[in-house]
């Protein structure tokens, strides 16, 4: 590896770990926030539309899609990035933060899975081994299965939250190397502003006028900036690399947690946790010699 290249991939990887610092702030706002989730993320990308929609005027982004396939592909990942985000914003009301985290990161197994078919690329079998590690964590993360229970509930929704999420990183892969990350997400959260109208005539006597801090700091901190910068780290990872180096988003979560929120994590939350950063201290050293 030149010096030149060596610089990147470091750039590169402080990007990413960046981006998951930033977008792991979301598990103790969805603690915070007492809003039913779809209330939440309907306001979260209301805000976002905004805020990055003018960060693009400004910085003369051209909002002009080049085929009417991009437009459908844009479409469905903002729908799967809204699946996502409610289910896991369900998933931290039911449990807390570390069950919840750690159960939305069975994504890399599910993302090692999909990608070869969906981006006809090849099965790897490491990234797949991997992905089986981090599964087995969950289960260390629910003390029974019984679907009463709160943290079952949590795991179920993180599960589905996962899989929302490792379709729309899928789905933007082809997108990310056209178009302008801060343009992706405009028209993803705006998709989403629209689909999640219904939800407001279902939730009427719902107001956040009380947590309007919260919300804003969601929308603006969390989502414009944490999501934008993940998108643009795509183009130099493959989908299961990043999902994987991802993962270390729940260790920093659980911190963030901790500190704000005074939730120690159980023990078998812990081992869970340590399986999670084992794996992808593994799996990043892996992907550094690939390069």
């Amino acid at each position: 590896m030149t010096k030149k290249l060596k610089g990147d991939y470091i750039k590169n990887t402080m990007l990413i770990n960046l981006s998951m610092l930033i977008i792991s702030t979301s598990g103790v706002l969805g603690r915070y926030i007492t809003l039913p989730p779809p209330i939440t993320i309907w306001w979260r990308c209301l805000l976002g539309t905004i805020f990055i929609g003018l960060f693009c005027v400004v910085i003369g982004l051209d909002f002009k899609l080049k085929a009417r396939k991009d437009a459908s592909n844009i479409i469905a990942s903002g729908f799967f990035l809204g699946l996502h985000w409610v289910t896991y914003f369900y998933a931290l009301q039911y449990s807390n933060v570390a069950i919840a985290m750690l159960a939305l990161f069975t994504y890399p197994m599910v993302t090692s899975l999909l990608e070869p078919i969906i981006l006809k690329t090849k099965f790897r079998l490491d990234h797949i081994l991997f992905g089986l590690i981090i599964l087995v964590a969950v289960f260390f993360l629910a003390p029974s299965f019984d679907i009463a229970d709160g943290n079952t509930k949590g795991v179920i929704f993180g599960i589905i939250s996962s899989i929302g999420y490792s379709l729309r990183n899928l789905i933007l892969k082809n997108q990310v190397t056209q178009y302008q990350s801060s343009m992706l997400m405009f028209y993803q959260l705006a998709t989403l502003s629209i689909l999640l109208i219904p939800f407001l005539f279902v939730f009427k006597e719902v107001s956040m006028l009380h947590q309007w801090e919260a919300i804003v700091t969601l929308a603006l901190f969390t989502t414009a900036v944490g999501h934008t910068l993940f998108v643009m780290s795509l183009k130099y990872f493959s989908v299961s690399t990043a999902s994987i180096i991802s993962s270390l988003q729940p260790v920093y979560g659980i911190f963030l947690a901790f500190i704000l929120l005074d939730e120690i994590p159980a023990g078998r939350t812990i081992i869970g946790g340590i399986m999670i950063l084992a794996t992808v201290v593994i799996a990043s050293l892996r992907s550094y010699k690939d390069h």
